[in-house]
């Protein structure tokens, strides 16, 4: 359904188009302009209102595809949703019979789930993590006493992948549920960092949901939590990195240019200090890291000419997962087209579902983009136009 469409159906006859516009906090024209299809898209900023004010989720707005149809009645986000609540402790136990792994087993599942993730690979975990997330519990349960840190952090970071990945598909309540039990199963693993790599998560979930104050405080008390002090390891210094500029990106959405700017700053420091994009717990974090990241605060506020040159610094061999390149390339394709350079912007599209089809097809900032690409081109045609169509974006 087109954007316009849903804000319509949404609004139905509660909200007058004024009304949604006053409670939004975005001018009347915009919403009519919306429901009458003479524009595609908005502002992330107004579209964030606009959901807020109808009480729906971002990804409810502009209709996110929100499941991953399979033949397997175990696979899908029903089959994550029902592995993410069990109730056998109501059973007296009498639950799915589900074979725990060895410790070592269990180590290269949660390994492999976030090789998945970072590859954008959200069908195959969509079919993956509900098993795993069962054999993870029963290992959990099943190992001796020494084991059972190693076996607790395995679990949690199966947690948090299964968090993360219910973002993209668009579920956020299941989502924070995800990463509350991971917070759960981290506390009888032992290891501050993983502590801390779930908080980035809560934040980031918080960012996503356009909880922007909530999520620049998560981000610098866990930050503060860990701060670095005299000889920090590398694993110290990459948690302290991620998690303030973590903090900045959602500074720079509330509009509080001066402490997304501090952050930053912060941030800096840590990424000068490592002289090396490090991993630590599934996150990257290091001076090519924070390149990327500094271009999101500048999109972010809007400060598009600034965002491409930050852009250009970043080398074409950074060491960044695949999901964070595609994420990047996002942020430059819409500070292209606010430059008014559309050629451009649908090439950065175009290269990005080349290496990414996966990622693509579940995000919603490429989908505005390439809306806004097509709104502006009422005869849109040849590879744009067909990007559109693989996406969702118009009708075929």
């Amino acid at each position: 359904m087109e954007l316009g469409a849903r804000i319509r159906q949404l609004r139905g006859t509660l909200l007058t188009q004024r009304e949604l516009a006053e409670r939004a906090g975005v001018s009347v024209d915009l919403v009519r302009k919306l429901e009458q299809g003479q524009r595609q898209t908005a502002a992330v900023g107004s579209l964030q209102r606009i959901a807020r004010a109808l009480d729906v989720s971002l990804a409810e707005l502009l209709d996110k595809p929100r499941g991953v149809p399979s033949a397997d009645p175990d696979a899908g986000v029903v089959a994550i949703r029902r592995a993410l609540t069990p109730v056998d402790d109501l059973t007296d136990g009498d639950g799915p019979d589900i074979e725990p792994l060895t410790l070592e087993e269990a180590e290269r599942t949660a390994t492999y789930l976030w090789g998945a993730y970072w590859s954008g690979r959200y069908e195959l975990l969509s079919a993956t993590l509900p098993n795993a997330l069962m054999q993870l519990r029963a290992t959990a349960r099943a190992v001796a006493s020494e084991q059972r840190p190693g076996a607790a952090r395995a679990l949690a970071r199966a947690y948090q992948a299964a968090g993360d990945t219910l973002v993209h598909l668009g579920h956020p309540d299941a989502a924070f549920l995800a990463i509350r039990e991971a917070l759960r199963a981290a506390e009888g693993g032992g290891d501050p960092m993983l502590d801390s790599a779930l908080r980035m998560s809560v934040s980031w979930q918080l960012l996503v949901q356009g909880r922007y104050e909530e999520s620049e405080r998560v981000a610098v008390v866990a930050a503060n939590d860990i701060e670095p002090r005299g000889d920090a390891s590398e694993p110290e210094l990459a948690a302290y990195g991620i998690l303030t500029v973590t903090g900045a990106t959602a500074a720079a959405r509330a509009n509080r240019g001066a402490a997304a700017a501090e952050l930053l700053d912060a941030a800096g420091e840590m990424a000068i200090r490592l002289g090396h994009d490090r991993d630590v717990h599934q996150t990257t974090f290091g001076p090519a890291k924070l390149a990327m990241m500094r271009v999101d605060v500048y999109v972010a506020q809007d400060e598009f000419s600034a965002a491409l040159t930050a852009a250009s610094a970043l080398p074409d061999d950074a060491a960044l997962p695949l999901a964070s390149r595609a994420r990047h390339l996002a942020d430059v394709a819409l500070a292209q087209l606010r430059l008014g350079r559309d050629a451009a912007a649908a090439n950065t599209l175009l290269s990005m579902e080349q290496f990414a089809p996966d990622w693509i097809r579940f995000q919603t900032l490429p989908r505005q983009v390439l809306a806004e690409l097509v709104e502006r081109k009422r005869r849109a045609s040849g590879p744009v136009r067909d990007l559109a169509v693989r996406l969702g974006v118009i009708a075929g």
